[in-house]
């Protein structure tokens, strides 16, 4: 598959967003989101989702010269409006506020309504784990899991993060959908014609489907365990708990009524989202300590395949970056890379240049 240095693809994004109407500033911000998911292997996240932005700016659906507002705020918490604008903008905003107000108070809690898709859900929470502080991040989104004992979609993906920190510069980062796998996998399937794994998705008939298209056209994805008797219903537990986290205390649409993310976008999502940040040294000594202990100990366990070690939760993240950095470029599906050629001649930017 073709390969693009990773400063050549931040470039490309930049430029893309400028054109399309965004300031410079948030450009690269949102940029250094995308490319982020990419080195660290969450393709779904990275470079795929780049045209979408770009249509919801060109749309208005997306606003991308406004600030997030401050609605309401305590010491310890905070209520903010996205005001439509990009992803990065708004939760670079409500994390940083989080942070603060967890130096300041010990706790940070921050919910904000009118957003948009704000990309990996663990870049946010280790943002607050690289400033010491345990950082969470939560997003409802648009109805395409199935939740347990119905024949429609009614919940989002709504994934969750958690991200901790231990002793030198290790950490413990859990980053995950609450549906068996994101839209996103689905659409990579796509890009690499390569079907999905049983279990993802069901199809129109309501039975499992391996057809990434008919997947991704049904949009009918399994709670994270499946059906009931694999446990689906504790996948759709967790999904309610994020839903409430975001729209039920931002006051934005509950996953029911966000309108489906399309390349013709016509209304805002309004999203519902939340930050949070919590200073571990308000509590018993040792914090980071413990934390590397567990970590040690579940890295060291003996695994069933001695070719595959026990990975604690954001180790193969951590060395796919590692592998990816070292190497300098991204690897893409040749088809993802023909469809940002197409999407470049149409807003007039240079196209992505990819290494012979």
């Amino acid at each position: 598959m073709p390969e693009v240095e990773i400063e050549e693809v931040r470039r490309f994004m930049v430029e893309s967003l400028v054109a399309a109407g965004a300031p410079v500033s948030e450009a690269r911000a949102q940029a250094d989101l995308l490319v982020y998911a990419d080195i660290v292997g969450h393709y779904s996240h990275g470079l795929n989702r780049l045209e979408l932005y770009i249509n919801d700016i060109k749309g208005g659906v997306t606003v991308p010269n406004e600030k997030p507002v401050i609605l309401k705020e305590s010491a310890a918490t905070a209520w903010v409006d996205g005001m439509d604008t990009l992803g990065a903008t708004a939760a670079n905003f409500c994390m940083d506020l989080a942070i603060k107000k967890a130096k300041e108070c010990g706790v940070g809690w921050v919910s904000v309504k009118r957003t948009s898709h704000f990309g990996m859900a663990g870049y946010w929470a280790k943002k607050a784990e690289e400033q010491g502080l345990i950082g969470m991040a939560f997003t409802n989104s648009a109805p395409i899991m199935v939740p347990t004992r119905s024949k429609k979609s009614a919940c989002g993906t709504n994934p969750l993060a958690v991200a901790a920190p231990a002793l030198d510069g290790d950490s413990l980062v859990v980053d995950m959908a609450t549906t068996t796998a994101a839209m996103g996998k689905i659409e990579m399937q796509i890009h690499k014609e390569e079907p999905i794994p049983d279990g993802w998705a069901l199809g129109p008939d309501g039975k499992t489907t391996t057809d990434a298209q008919l997947a991704f056209k049904t949009a009918k994805l399994l709670p994270l365990g499946g059906f009931e008797n694999t446990s689906g219903h504790k996948g759709f537990c967790l999904n309610t708990m994020v839903e409430i986290f975001c729209s039920g205390l931002s006051g934005s649409n509950p996953s029911h009524k966000v309108p489906a993310w399309t390349f013709n976008q016509e209304t805002s999502p309004n999203l519902g989202q939340c930050f949070a940040a919590i200073d571990p040294q308000c509590f018993a000594p040792g914090f980071g300590e413990r934390v590397s202990e567990c970590l040690k100990h579940w890295r060291n366990l003996e695994s069933v395949d001695p070719t595959l070690p026990v990975l604690a939760p954001g180790d193969k993240e951590r060395d796919i970056r590692r592998t990816t950095t070292e190497r300098g470029t991204i690897v893409y599906p040749q088809a993802q890379i023909e469809n940002y050629h197409r999407m470049a001649k149409s807003i007039d930017v240079k196209l992505l240049r990819v290494m012979s």
